[in-house]
């Protein structure tokens, strides 16, 4: 202390005493400051909260601990991700989503990669789901379409079509709805109503039944293998149907109810089933009410909310995987661009793409990709539509470098959108 603090303090008996006062009076008022303030901020949070009654009927201190949580996780994962993924360039587009890009050994070669993997635990309100490029699906757009209609943070495009028409090749199921059947019961991936994923051969059954038939349904909204196959057509076909086989009919259900037999294509009008089947078949339906179809699916996809179909297998119960002549796809087997996903044990989505057809960049066999997928940590992993429609969508940006400027126009995409919870504690998608 110096001369002058003990002078202004110490030199009498009556300035300790004053010095003593000025300290306990300053105490004071510094603590009667701070208590307004705090009663200010109280009544300033009751005031939120009445004009917030969602929030205000939460505790506090348990979303204190969820957000923490949330966060803990987070950094946990993106500590993890920046080195599995540390030789990648990285962007974060979403909470719960990293894109890496780079390249990746194929043999000798050296070929350009895009990698999405996605962790729902951090992200809940994250949603994967497939869309199409219309309500009909004959049609054919650009995946930065299919993408903005949907308010897509990311989109990778999904598994093969009839290029004429843009009809999906395969099992394809959106919000519970079937829309195509399978082919060859080719390998698929399934986006289960618990948040989880699973992958399976596409061995689904169809039978249009009532009390007193139960005609066997060979396939749904696809092209005709075999003349000898009854088929299904819906709306979601299109606005006509194919014709019948030759020596069959096409057979017009409405409401459940026989309503007219045609040689020839007819018009699908809304809610309507059109039976396209050999004659004897047709003929049975004759005067039959009340039918219905029933569907019936393997165990893999029971818990399915969407379905997309692909194959060959790459990754199965953690190991490589490839049943290419089963499938009936032995003619994909070199090095092409690739489209490929799959998922963790610890249930990260993973979407690939692979650039190829190109000196820089020659793409991945089916076995190179099955070894990329595993190195990335997949449990369980398929191909899908490859070659020109392999692209990969961000932000309004296609990522990889496919053939044709901003990709070819597809039949569909897998879209991963933001869903927003509302006042009334509905999820609605994000419009970004």
């Amino acid at each position: 202390m110096n001369a002058a603090q003990t002078t202004l303090i110490f030199s009498t008996q009556d300035g300790r005493m004053l010095s003593c006062k000025r300290w306990f009076i300053s105490i004071m008022v510094f603590n009667f400051n701070a208590l307004i303030l705090l009663l200010f901020g109280l009544g300033f949070l009751g005031c939120f909260q009445a004009q917030n009654p969602t929030l205000a009927m939460e505790t506090p201190s348990k979303v204190h601990v969820s957000e923490i949580n949330e966060q803990n996780e987070l950094v946990n994962w993106l500590d993890k991700m920046s080195v599995k993924y540390a030789r990648y360039k990285l962007s974060y587009p979403k909470d719960g989503i990293i894109h890496a890009k780079g390249t990746a050994a194929a043999g000798k070669n050296l070929v350009r990669v895009n990698i999405i993997e996605i962790n729902r635990k951090v992200n809940p309100s994250l949603e994967i789901k497939p869309q199409t490029g219309s309500s009909y699906l004959n049609s054919r757009v650009k995946i930065k379409t299919i993408a903005s209609k949907n308010n897509a943070i990311a989109a990778i495009n999904g598994g093969y079509f009839k290029p004429q028409t843009g009809v999906p090749l395969g099992a394809l199921m959106i919000d519970n709805e079937l829309l195509t059947g399978p082919i060859y019961k080719r390998a698929a991936i399934g986006f289960n109503s618990d948040g989880t994923y699973s992958v399976g051969k596409t061995d689904i059954k169809f039978y249009l039944q009532n009390k007193k038939i139960n005609i066997k349904v060979d396939n749904i909204n696809q092209p005709r293998m075999l003349s000898t196959y009854t088929l299904l057509y819906n709306d979601r076909w299109g606005a006509k149907s194919p014709p019948p086989p030759k020596y069959g009919l096409n057979v017009v259900i409405q409401n459940g109810m026989v309503k007219g037999m045609f040689h020839e294509a007819v018009p699908i009008s809304k809610g309507d089933m059109v039976i396209s089947a050999p004659s004897a078949i047709a003929k049975s339906l004759l005067g039959q009410k009340k039918l219905s179809l029933k569907i019936e699916y393997p165990k893999a996809f029971e818990k399915s909310e969407h379905i997309v179909s692909g194959g060959p297998f790459l990754i199965k119960d953690g190991e490589i995987y490839i049943d290419t002549n089963e499938e009936k796809l032995s003619a994909i087997g070199g090095r092409n661009p690739r489209t490929m996903i799959g998922y963790t044990k610890n249930n990260d989505l993973i979407m690939v793409t692979v650039d190829g057809r190109e000196k820089h960049s020659v793409g991945m066999s089916l076995y190179e990709g099955a070894q990329f997928m595993k190195k990335l940590g997949c449990e369980n992993a398929i191909n899908l539509d490859g070659g020109s429609s392999s692209v990969m969508y961000i932000n309004g940006v296609v990522t990889n470098l496919p053939p044709e400027t901003g990709g070819i126009p597809i039949a569909g995409a897998i879209t991963v959108v933001q869903k927003q919870i509302t006042a009334t504690g509905k999820e609605n998608t994000d419009e970004m």
